[in-house]
């Protein structure tokens, strides 16, 4: 079976790994910290906050900008669970805006009519989450100035797009943002196996977000209330978590860091060779905005009305023949959780259409031109297209 996506793990990560395995920490020792100043150097931000997950990113993002009962988080329906689960860990309600029929990101459009109704109902986000759906950026230059006028605060989940490029700058400056997330999950463009990060320029939400991601607890003698027993002293002085990343964990990303802009030259090799191949079918292919320089996380492609099938039987059909599509994503609101929340499937007709028609096909950067020829000749077959 070829999947849709994979890791690509090297003789020198395998070291790296090794390295920490032979030294005398496994976790919380150097490697975490070196990994988070590596990750914001490269994307030209401040600070840097690893964590074990970018679930547990998004989560204590959310804490740091006090986000609580009565609070409002709008994202994007086409997403994976985790970037609208994070606003009811705080108590907060959720809620989502359409995406964009061309990008499949959250539509400015959709965001800015809703806004204004939502101020003339009284219940504005607190903050908004756009999620860089398949490593191409949000227009987030215009989602800023939306923030600007109506005062909630923005966390990009980039948790498919680092290494991408938005207005010519690496996704993860948070220029127009306050925090930005990446994951590290092994189908993503770098591993830690599990793994995630939030960058920031505020120091503030960077400090909230350390203290956040390991129990809430501090060695800061500033920051405690009583004198200090000894050195051994530390206190609790918030509800936090263990969301600590490891050392081995960060060692891999290290490693992997290092050859981020080869994978990311790799998945535009294929996405381009793709764009040639697959011109002849029924099916849309991915559009790119000139503003933005996608990571290709995803390739997903749209079967026209004029494909001789459904898209549940070439979906099937795919994976006899042994080719691991897959689909990005299941609506969020079309859960049995969230519909049991109220929310409908009419109210996003856009994110419908695009669920409806969509299979993502492989793309990893070990991905040979036979085995794209290999998927292109199946999908061919499935269509009986010449």
């Amino acid at each position: 079976m070829i999947p849709y996506g994979r890791q690509d793990i090297s003789q020198a990560d395998i070291d790296a790994v090794v390295g920490v395995l032979q030294s005398d920490f496994l976790t919380q020792g150097p490697m975490v910290p070196a990994f988070e100043s590596k990750v914001a150097k490269y994307c030209e931000a401040k600070y840097a906050v690893a964590v074990n997950s970018a679930t547990s990113a998004l989560h204590i993002a959310c804490l740091a900008l006090d986000l609580g009962p009565g609070d409002y988080l709008w994202t994007s329906p086409l997403t994976f669970v985790a970037s609208a689960n994070c606003a009811l860990y705080c108590g907060a309600k959720v809620d989502f805006v359409d995406i964009d029929p061309k990008t499949y990101n959250m539509s400015v459009s959709a965001l800015s009519e809703k806004l204004q109704i939502a101020k003339r109902n009284g219940v504005l986000p607190k903050i908004v989450i756009p999620v860089h759906f398949a490593g191409q950026s949000c227009d987030m230059k215009a989602i800023h100035e939306l923030a600007v006028q109506y005062g909630f605060k923005v966390i990009e989940d980039a948790s498919h797009a680092i290494g991408g490029k938005y207005l010519g700058k690496s996704i993860g400056g948070c220029d127009y943002s306050n925090v930005t997330i990446f994951s590290f999950h092994p189908v993503k463009i770098v591993t830690t196996g599990e793994g995630g990060m939030a960058v920031t320029n505020d120091p503030e939400l960077a400090d909230r977000m350390f203290l956040l991601r390991s129990h809430g607890i501090t060695r800061d003698a500033s920051r405690m209330s009583r004198n200090a027993h000894g050195p051994w002293y530390y206190e609790q002085i918030e509800l936090g978590y263990n969301y600590r990343m490891t050392d081995i964990q960060a060692a891999l990303g290290i490693s992997q860091i290092d050859r981020l802009n080869e994978f990311i030259e790799m998945r535009h090799k294929i996405a381009s060779r793709y764009q040639l191949l697959l011109k002849h079918l029924p099916v849309s292919l991915p559009w790119q905005s000139a503003d933005s320089y996608s990571s290709f996380h995803l390739y997903p492609v749209r079967i026209d009305s004029a494909a001789p099938k459904t898209r549940a039987e070439i979906f099937n059909a795919l994976r006899d023949l042994g080719i691991g599509v897959n689909v990005h994503y299941i609506p969020v609101y079309s859960q049995p959780y969230y519909v049991a929340k109220g929310f409908k499937a009419n109210n996003f007709p856009e994110t419908e259409n695009y669920y409806s028609q969509t299979i993502t096909l492989p793309l990893y950067s070990q991905f040979t031109e036979d085995q794209q020829d290999t998927v292109v000749a199946a999908l061919n077959k499935v269509l009986s297209w010449k």
